[in-house]
């Protein structure tokens, strides 16, 4: 009969694979992590009074948090551990940091309705991020379901971006900060699609007209990036509602939901 110590020095017998732990896939997620210190940047920035920072912090942010996906579809490394890195980033990128940049930038002369604004736009990025996370499976992959917290994120940074290089301070502009964080947090929850340009191929050929206006839209955000950026941003911000009375009007789906109406498997969930 064998003791307790025997067992622990067996060898595996034949035929028995014995299971290779887990590991995290480095590349995908050390682009996350680059995100998430985009998000952290930004806030510390902010706590210095250094908002012009804070704000390309934000924008760095979504630049990483565009490529994370990309990278891990590349390389074959998705995993659910990445999927909820990346959603814990984004809280922390688009979420958290926007809010408390505005809110110290702008809101706080507001007193109360500041950090009500701030609190709004914030619980709206997380409820948006974590409808996301459930409906990941039965959301048409050309629209967005409500405005996307990275573009949420960069109307309220494009609008620091923009009074500072006009030169209006913060508590100059409190009113119209605290209506675009009302109208970009809300905006995040709705059901209106939003495109999402995932249906474009960066594999597939194109016209080479495509490759000029790309080089002339460049071009154009390096005459003013502030100007440009808040203008791109504020467009697709308004594009949603464009897009929803355009199809209400021809009489087509309003609803991104194209696979199923049945409550879907919370997967993803955080």
């Amino acid at each position: 009969m064998q003791d307790s110590t025997d067992l622990e020095n067996a060898e595996p017998e034949a035929g028995m694979v014995r299971k290779r732990r887990k590991g995290i896939y480095i590349l995908p997620n050390l682009v996350t992590l680059a995100a998430l210190f985009g998000g952290f940047y930004s806030i510390v920035m902010a706590m210095n009074g250094r908002f012009d920072m804070a704000a390309i912090g934000v924008f760095c942010a979504m630049v990483l948090d565009s490529l994370d996906g990309r990278v891990a579809r590349m390389t074959n490394t998705q995993s659910a551990f990445g999927e909820q890195m990346d959603s814990l980033s984004d809280m922390v990128s688009f979420g958290a940091a926007p809010a408390l940049i505005s809110y110290e930038w702008a809101l706080r002369g507001l007193g109360r309705w500041g950090w009500i604004a701030a609190f709004v736009y914030c619980a709206c990025a997380a409820l948006r991020l974590a409808r996301f996370n459930v409906n990941t499976g039965v959301v048409d992959k050309r629209y967005f379901q409500g405005l996307p917290s990275p573009a949420a994120a960069a109307i309220l940074a494009g609008f620091i971006l923009l009074m500072n290089e006009i030169g209006f301070k913060g508590p100059d502009v409190a009113w119209p900060m605290f209506a675009l964080a009302l109208y970009a947090g809300l905006t995040m929850v709705t059901n209106l699609p939003f495109y999402s340009f995932k249906d474009i191929g960066v594999k597939k050929s194109v016209p080479f007209v495509v490759i000029v206006l790309l080089a002339l839209a460049i071009a154009a955000v390096s005459v003013d990036p502030a100007w440009v950026l808040f203008s791109v941003f504020v467009a697709y911000g308004i594009s949603g509602y464009v897009i929803y009375l355009w199809r209400k009007a021809k009489g087509m789906q309003t609803s991104v939901i194209s696979t199923s109406t049945d409550e879907p498997d919370e997967r993803g969930l955080h």
